[in-house]
């Protein structure tokens, strides 16, 4: 080994490179810590996420009343942030985390809500999955109605008075009435379920009804298969109310078939139905002084089809208009009005047979 330079004084030492300066003590371990720190906050906050909440959520189901409006199309992220500017939840964020990790949030639907404030992301979630939270007017229409009858119902159901309901149908050829309704809209206030939020006008509700009347309408192709059957839509609407009142849905296309043979005869159609609507009741025996009512609907008196519908007909009653069964009947009977069996004739004498039936179980 050599011993060169062992000898010299420290001045005398050759020159060389200068040792690094050390760090002023405790600066490092300060730096790890800070860092470790924010690892440790970064940690928390992703975990806090992945448990579908945000790191400020409110906690618990809420307290007081809060109404939100969701708008139709509103995104999740829109939802959360309506509910946020309520107070419901604390941010838009905690109302988003929750909805992701719920697949049945995708389907929450437009309305008005009836929430809690200081809920948390999850708990209003499930409220607004609870058909309870949602303020729904339901307005529900079956088959066969008159238009007095669903303007009644529509304003019991909706907190609308009936003559508003009324000035909208006079509007009705600017809210959808087709053309061929010929201004009047009994007939075309559909039979469905309606569901309207607390507020709709009365040009709303009677724009849903002409608007799902039109879509059966499209439907059917109706105006096409009437020119087919050699009639016009007004007819086939008015045939389909006819067959809401007078048989049951199985019977819907028999009872078609005898109306148009007995119309292709010349024979008047002898409905009570028409009568009954004439008269502006709904009664099972018509006596022989009603059965006289000058009206233009008492085909007993008038060949042909009454002016117009005498009723709403739906779905099944405007389908079995357009496609009769084959027959030759001409008559038909309810031979037992509580089990509502109609039996079907071709011969006046089959007819009375039938009529005696119906006597024998009408008591």
């Amino acid at each position: 080994m050599s011993q060169l330079g062992l000898g010299m004084a420290q001045d005398d030492a050759p020159a060389g490179p200068r040792p690094p300066r050390r760090e002023r003590s405790g600066v490092r371990p300060a730096i790890v810590a800070i860092a470790a720190l924010l690892a440790i906050g970064l940690a928390v906050f992703l975990g806090l996420k992945s448990l579908g909440g945000a790191a400020n959520d409110f906690q618990g189901q809420g307290e007081g009343s809060v109404t939100v409006v969701v708008a139709k199309g509103d995104s999740l992220r829109q939802i959360g942030r309506t509910l946020a500017d309520a107070g419901v939840v604390s941010d838009e964020g905690a109302f988003v985390d929750a909805a992701s990790s719920d697949d049945r949030a995708q389907g929450i639907a437009p309305g008005t809500y009836t929430l809690r404030s200081h809920m948390s992301g999850q708990a209003a979630v499930a409220l607004m999955l609870d058909p309870a939270s949602r303020q729904v007017k339901k307005l529900v229409i079956p088959e066969g109605w008159r238009q007095d009858r669903i303007l009644t119902a529509a304003a019991t159901a909706t907190g609308l008075s009936v003559d508003q309901l009324k000035d909208s149908l006079a509007r009705a050829g600017t809210l959808g009435l087709p053309a061929y309704a010929e201004s009047s809209t009994e007939g075309f206030l559909f039979p469905a379920t309606y569901e309207f939020q607390p507020g709709v006008t009365p040009d709303l509700v009677v724009g849903a009804m002409l608007k799902r009347f039109n879509q059966s309408a499209g439907q059917l192709d109706l105006e096409a298969s009437a020119k087919a059957l050699g009639r016009t839509p007004l007819e086939i609407v008015t045939v389909a109310s006819i067959l809401e009142i007078e048989a049951g849905p199985d019977d819907y296309d028999k009872v078609a078939r005898v109306l148009y043979n007995r119309l292709k005869a010349g024979m008047p159609l002898q409905l009570d139905s028409t009568v009954n609507y004439a008269l502006g009741v709904s009664t099972l025996k018509l006596t022989a002084a009603q059965l006289r009512t000058d009206s233009p609907y008492n085909t007993y008196l008038h060949k042909g089809l009454p002016p117009g519908p005498i009723g709403s007909p739906g779905d099944a009653a405007l389908q079995a208009a357009l496609n009769p069964a084959a027959g030759t009947w001409l008559y038909f009977v309810t031979t037992d009005p509580k089990t509502k069996k109609t039996e079907f004739a071709t011969s006046y004498a089959d007819f009375l047979a039938l009529k005696k039936k119906f006597q024998s179980n009408a008591g």
